[in-house]
């Protein structure tokens, strides 16, 4: 191969060394949404059509997970508009995949006069090149790899700069967006119950108010990823602190806390059970079904609903600790907590201990004739039940509905003084007040 001579080296030489060396060369309209390839050739001959629309273009070569063509969820192609409009030359490292092979390709755009047509030229770039780039990439990924999304505000200009979405680009991305833009098509991404926190949160006068220059503050709310499924993310602002007072420019970033969140939920969700359960039982405990009475009587009063209150207790009970011991008295309230559990799994109730050997349950939408005909039922089946060693046992029962106007005294004062009426009655037996 002869050696180029700089000195003769022409204009019109450089054209057609372009012509022969560049992988791709298109011509864009932006605002007709349209584009058509002038040339292609090497990975470009079948991974670009000949024309098509430019949404379809932007898509394919940059709106996809890095080194991969797997596309985002549907609900962010509506940034695809402002990721495809360009102010002034801009030049572009992306990674494309094609027959699962990762292509590194330069694109560089030059708008052709002021509407948007623009010139694209992409060129495949040695990946050898950037081994220890790529290597880099990666570490520093692995750091920040729990940052999603970031970008830099400035409120007063209403302004988005230096959007990176690490998801699909290790670099910045272009976007030609207002702040304003963002923040309303945004909202559809986050979680429906969030939404009117991050309004309140990302409204610039909120800002504004309530960020000093260098202060950081966050929240943490449901957001719908790049796949289309609603995380735990943490969204972060930060003021940016500069010399002039008015000055409200901010880093904005989202930090993907999904798994922490759900292993803090489960802890949470343990810790919640073992507060609110009998741990000898396992069913509810006392403060747990003071809560239930609370909640019942609420309803109670907004809609007028049958509720009935129902109070057990074990006749006799002492007389089993003292002649079988603690240990027979635990086995026998677990299987006495059992045949009520097994009665009432078919029913909308909820049962607790109350204590000792006293337990409660909650009927929703059962009247005081139900009520009776279900404590019945459950005397009947406790004084059947074969208890082992200390054979049969029996219970007493009282019974109450909710009047509207009853507060939580109102109610459990009179299903106490029923239990009080069975137990007077000689025991095994049903009273309702």
């Amino acid at each position: 191969m002869s050696k180029i001579n700089i000195d003769t080296f022409s204009y019109e030489n450089s054209i057609d060394y372009v012509k022969t060396c560049v992988d791709a060369i298109l011509i864009v309209d932006g605002a007709a949404d349209r584009y058509k390839v002038l040339s292609k050739s090497g990975i470009f001959t079948d991974f670009i059509d000949d024309s098509g629309r430019y949404k379809d273009l932007i898509e394919k070569l940059w709106y996809h997970f890095n080194n991969s063509d797997e596309t985002v969820a549907e609900g962010y192609h509506v940034f695809m508009p402002t990721s495809g409009k360009f102010q002034g030359k801009y030049s572009k490292r992306i990674n494309i995949s094609v027959d699962d092979i990762t292509h590194i390709v330069q694109m560089t755009i030059y708008p052709i006069e002021d509407g948007e047509v623009y010139l694209f030229i992409l060129d495949e770039l040695d990946k050898s090149m950037f081994v220890d780039e790529e290597l880099t990439t990666k570490k520093v990924a692995a750091i920040q790899n729990t940052y999603l999304f970031s970008m830099y505000i400035d409120l007063v200009k209403d302004t988005t700069s230096s959007i990176s979405v690490t998801e699909i680009s290790d670099e910045v991305m272009n976007q030609q967006l207002k702040y304003s833009q963002w923040r309303m098509m945004i909202v559809n991404m986050i979680d429906e119950k969030d939404q009117p926190t991050f309004l309140e949160k990302t409204d610039p006068e909120y800002l504004k108010k309530n960020f000093a220059p260098g202060r950081t503050s966050s929240f943490d709310c449901l957001m719908m990823n790049l796949e289309g499924k609603y995380i735990w993310v943490k969204l972060i602002f930060c003021r940016a602190e500069t010399s002039n007072a008015d000055d409200f420019r901010f880093v904005f970033m989202v930090q993907n806390i999904h798994e922490n969140s759900l292993e803090l939920l489960q802890t949470l969700k343990k810790y919640e059970q073992l507060a609110s359960r009998d741990s000898l039982t396992g069913i509810f405990n006392h403060g747990r079904m003071e809560t239930e009475i609370g909640n019942a009587i609420t309803m109670k009063k907004a809609e007028n609903k049958n509720i009935s209150l129902m109070i057990l207790d074990i006749d006799f009970f002492k007389h089993v600790n003292d002649k079988f011991g603690h240990t027979a008295g635990d086995v026998t309230l677990v299987k006495f907590t059992k045949v009520i559990s097994d009665y009432i799994r078919e029913h909308n109730a909820v049962l607790g201990r109350w204590g000792g050997e006293e337990f409660v349950i909650v009927w929703y939408d059962v009247c005081i004739e139900e009520a009776l005909k279900y404590a019945e039922d459950i005397r009947c089946k406790v004084a059947k039940e074969d208890f082992g060693n200390i054979g049969q046992i029996t219970c007493s029962i009282g019974v109450t509905d909710l009047h509207s106007l009853d507060t939580f005294d109102d109610a459990f004062n009179r299903m106490d003084r029923a239990l009080y009426n069975a137990k007077s009655s000689g025991r095994n037996c049903v009273k309702s007040v």
